[in-house]
């Protein structure tokens, strides 16, 4: 690799001198005489570069600094490649003393001067010479131009200094080239004095400028390089010169540091060597200084000793050894205070409970502890060093696992209830001694989550375990719940048949059961008797005491019947005598106990049940992931079993025993059973007007609203309110369960209501069976009357009593649920009702025969209907009367008879319909006919078929249905 340039002959293209025409081209040779030509051959063969270009630069990259330099001096192409600005800054950066964005804004802020002056020098020169430059505007430049061209410059430079020294030969670089300003060594001759204490900050004096990466590495390694080659070279570290130099332990810890640092370029031969023996030096001084910071501690010298060692070895290695003797020696870490016992909590409590007050008391003399902590730590410690946080992961591993590990140990054993609340309450106490801690002036700002979650990971062990055992309580406690009412309502049933049977002579009853039970099974409420305390108070003992004061007792569902406040004593019913009483008592009980088949107590056990157990979860979200979204997980199962258990076995069950009651209830037989009721003394009492199954019914029905509303506000507030689920997330399970919990509530209400509505539609037809005369819409008289002469009577234009009645009993009915229930429930059975109420109104409009006269009648009792459902402000029902008012007006379109058209036989009737078609009759026969057809009059709520069904009733049609049909469907029509 000589760096002297050897003359070279002449090759024509693609004359290769490699080893494998080497041969050839020497054979060449020795048949020519010319003597020069072969030593020219020579020379080329010898010129070639023995090494690439890569493998030289990862050679340099090995050697030390004072090579690298000597290197240099072999040849230009060497130098390039030493002087690379790219070799140097990476050295930087190994010292992490390199900025790459204040290297950037240089470079930005270097060539914005460069093009502000270079557009400044050709705006003056326009100036001078008056000739705007090409590409420029009003004599500035414009367009792109180049700012910087290292080769450009380099080779300006190397010809001005040719010219300024022409007789010179080319200059030697030197040994230190680009480290002049500074000696390599003390005891160098050359450069200038070395300043020792420039090397305390010469780390934090180097620029990030590029190109100049070189010369500022050099004043590093000017600076350090003695001190770090003399101390790994000394055989005592008090032969070092670092310890002669520096006297103040401060300043030691700062070049000891800065020499730990520096060492990080030493990548030459034996650096391990070298390193060692740098590490070894610093833990003999770390020892001493360390001593020196026992002693203070010892002493109780805050301000003094402790808090100037404590700087010492935060200066030296972030104070490590300072931090971990500070912590390790505390009183409480020691066990020289003892703080709390762990058993405390368990003694003299009742079983499933924790004393929790013991628990408090230790998490608040711990957060005593580390308060005072704190200000000692900010006495003691720079500002660039976190002690507290070790401090507390230290207390937390040793002192807080150790007490919850005794605690929660003994609770286990003592049942799942205790264990559960001795983890939930801890985890409390824990987060209330987190928020008490007061951080440093070196914490970070995001201290109280740090020391959440190193509270959080003294739980890991039990969390597991924990949330398995909460919803383990939730299912045993709250199935408990469910089965025990529902005991106590089979007790209380069983009781009542028992009661109500005792007086009787069971012979008697086998004999008649049969013939009793078909008499009673379909009896009304209103009409069974009922035991009044007037009665009671005359009547005998009963035959069973056991039984008979069953009323009297305290049960879960007195609140639900909504009858009364808790604890009213009720009168002693009195038993009856006979198998039709008793029969009647039963039913009478069912279908008032329909009230009590689900208790609102019991959904507020449940509902307590769910959530104490959320909220004793709910904190340990703070635990941070992933146990953060199990919790919200087991929040929402707890949530999904609450809902299944109050939904499919307590309010699903009782609709289900509801609507079962109800479907046995039939009205028709209303009054025929009152009439045999009323001379019986043992039937007697006051009854109730109305469908009394379905006024009872909406009772439930309340009940169940309250009930779905305490779910809705107990979602809103334990699961939304706290962020364990989104309200609007649709695939939440806790979502989906809410919803199939409503729909279920939904359908079963639903049920009920429809056939409480049947009963209801059942009673209309009977009183549009029984009280609609056929005179009603068809005034027969009045056509008789006419034809002898007399005046025509009169014809009553009055809403008819069968509507009169029918409004009444509907509108008696959907009052009762206002009021009771909300708005919505309240649409839906409205809106039933008057869809139903519609169609039992066509149908019996089919079966009436409507003429002339009476259309005007049978307009005013539709108008009637009309305007009781427009009482109900319900705008989907209205489209359906405003449709049946516009099909009443066929029957008002008067057609004259066509029978004197007429002849005696078929043919001559053919001919004359034909022959009629421009008649009056056939007029007036197609405006029925447009009527009929007429499809968007009737707002597609009838097709046309269903008004030629009602057109069908009038009275005259068939004098006039082939006169319509013609009109309607071309019948008679001919092709021309």
């Amino acid at each position: 690799m000589s760096g002297r340039s050897t003359p070279q002959s002449p090759r024509k293209p693609g004359n290769k001198t490699t080893a494998g025409n080497r041969l050839s081209q020497q054979s060449a040779l020795r048949g020519n005489d010319n003597v020069l030509a072969s030593l020219r051959a020579t020379q080329i063969i010898a010129s070639k570069p023995v090494l690439p270009a890569e493998l030289i630069a990862t050679i340099l990259d090995y050697l030390p600094v004072p090579d690298l330099l000597t290197c240099a001096r072999v040849s230009r192409r060497v130098q390039e490649m030493v002087y690379d600005d790219t070799r140097w800054i990476h050295k930087l950066k190994t010292l992490r003393v390199w900025n790459e964005a204040e290297a950037r804004q240089r470079v930005e802020e270097a060539m914005k001067r460069k093009a502000e002056a270079q557009r400044v020098r050709e705006a003056d020169e326009a100036k001078r010479t008056g000739v705007h430059l090409q590409g420029s505007v009003n004599g500035i430049a414009g367009g792109g131009v180049t700012l910087f061209d290292a080769g450009v410059e380099e080779t300006r430079y190397k010809r001005s200094l040719e010219q300024q020294h022409p007789h010179l030969p080319p200059a030697r670089k030197m040994l230190a080239d680009g480290f002049d300003e500074l000696a390599i060594s003390p005891s160098s001759p050359t450069g200038n004095v070395w300043d020792a204490h420039q090397a305390l900050t010469i780390l934090t004096q180097v620029r990030s400028i590029r190109g100049r990466a070189r010369q500022e590495f050099g004043k590093v390694y000017g600076t350090l390089a003695p001190l770090y080659l003399n101390l790994v070279r000394s055989k005592r570290h008090s032969d070092a010169t670092v310890f002669r130099i520096f006297r103040d332990p401060d300043q030691q810890a700062k070049i000891l540091a800065a020499l730990k640092q520096f060492a990080r370029c030493d990548d030459s031969g034996d650096w391990q060597d070298r390193e060692q023996k740098l590490d070894t030096i610093i833990a003999v001084f770390e020892t001493a200084v360390l001593r020196e910071f026992e002693q203070g501690f010892a002493a109780g010298d805050i301000d003094g000793r402790m808090h100037r060692y404590a700087h010492v070895l935060a200066t030296l290695n972030a104070g490590s050894a300072a931090v971990d003797f500070f912590v390790s020696h505390h009183p409480v870490m020691a066990r020289q205070i003892q703080v709390g016992n762990p058993l405390d909590c368990l003694e003299a409590v009742a079983p499933g409970h924790v004393d929790l007050n013991p628990v408090q008391m230790f998490f608040e003399n711990l957060a005593n502890k580390m308060v005072e902590q704190a200000e000692v730590i900010d006495r003691v410690f720079p500002e660039t060093i976190d002690v507290l946080t070790p401090f507390l992961s230290r207390m937390c591993e040793e002192i807080i696992a150790e007490y919850l590990t005794a605690l929660i140990d003994d609770a286990r054993g003592r049942g799942s209830e205790t264990y559960v609340k001795a983890v939930a309450g801890s985890f409390e106490q824990g987060l209330r001694f987190v928020a008490s801690l007061r951080s440093t002036k070196a914490s970070p700002p995001d201290f109280h989550d740090k020391a959440q979650r190193i509270l959080a990971s003294c739980f890991e062990r039990y969390f597991e375990s924990y949330i398995a055992q909460e919803l383990s309580v939730f299912n045993t406690k709250s199935t408990a719940e469910v089965t025990h009412w529902e005991r106590e309502l089979s007790e209380q049933e069983a009781s009542k048949e028992s009661f109500f049977m005792s007086n009787l002579n069971r012979q008697q009853a086998k004999r008649d059961f049969l013939s009793s039970f078909k008499k009673v099974v379909m009896m009304p409420v209103n009409v069974l008797p009922a035991f009044n305390a007037s009665k009671a108070s005359a009547s005998k003992a009963p035959a069973n005491p056991g039984v008979a004061d069953t009323h009297d007792k305290e049960s879960r569902t007195s609140s639900s019947t909504l009858d009364g406040p808790l604890g009213t004593q009720h009168p002693k019913p009195e038993a009856p005598t006979t198998e039709l009483a008793a029969k009647a008592a039963i039913m009478n009980s069912r279908l008032e106990g329909i009230k009590s088949l689900f208790s609102i107590e019991v959904a507020l056990s449940l509902t307590h049940l769910a959530k104490a157990c959320i909220e004793r979860m709910a904190p340990m979200v703070r635990m941070g992931p992933p146990y953060s979204e199990e919790v919200k997980e087991q929040c929402n199962v707890i949530f999904i079993t609450m809902l299944g258990v109050l939904g499919d076995r307590h309010v699903k069950n009782g609709f289900d025993k509801a609507v079962g009651h109800l479907s046995t209830y039939n009205p028709r037989e209303v009054r025929g059973v009152k009439a045999r009721l009323e001379g019986d003394d043992t039937a007697t009492g006051s009854g109730h007007g109305g469908v009394e199954p379905l006024v009872t019914f909406l009772e439930l029905v309340n009940v169940g609203d309250l009930i779905q509303q305490m779910i809705d506000v107990f979602f809103a507030q334990e699961l939304v309110a706290t962020k364990l689920t989104e309200a609007d997330d649709f695939l939440s399970p806790a979502v989906k369960q809410k919803k199939h919990f409503e729909q279920m509530l939904d359908e079963r209400v639903a049920a009920g209501l429809n056939r409480g509505i049947d009963v209801l539609m059942d009673e209309i037809e009977l009183i549009c069976a029984t009280t609609q005369s056929p005179t009603d819409f068809n005034p027969g008289a009045t056509s008789s009357s006419s034809s002898n002469g007399a005046a025509p009577a009169m014809v009553d234009i009055g809403v008819s009593r069968t509507a009169t009645e029918v409004v009444e009993m509907v509108n008696s009915h959907t009052s009762m649920l206002v009021g009771s229930t909300d708005k919505h429930m309240l649409d839906v059975f409205t809106q039933e009702v008057g869809l139903r109420l519609f169609a039992v109104l066509c149908k019996h409009f089919k079966r009436q025969r409507i003429s002339v006269d009476g259309a005007i009648k049978f307009i005013s009792d539709i108008n009637h209907y009309s305007a009781f459902v427009a009482n109900l402000r319900q705008k989907p029902l209205m489209p359906y009367f405003q449709a049946l008012r516009e099909m009443s007006q066929i029957y008002l379109v008067h057609i004259d008879p066509p029978a004197t058209l007429f002849g005696n036989t078929s043919k001559a009737k053919r001919s004359s319909l034909l022959s009629s078609k421009g008649t009056k009759t056939a007029a007036q026969a197609k405006e029925l006919a447009t009527i009929i057809a007429d499809s968007e009059r009737y707002r597609g709520i009838f097709p046309s078929e269903e008004v030629y069904e009602f057109a069908e009733r009038r009275a005259d049609w068939y004098l006039v249905k082939a006169y319509v049909e013609s009109a309607l469907y071309g019948v008679g029509c001919s092709v021309m």
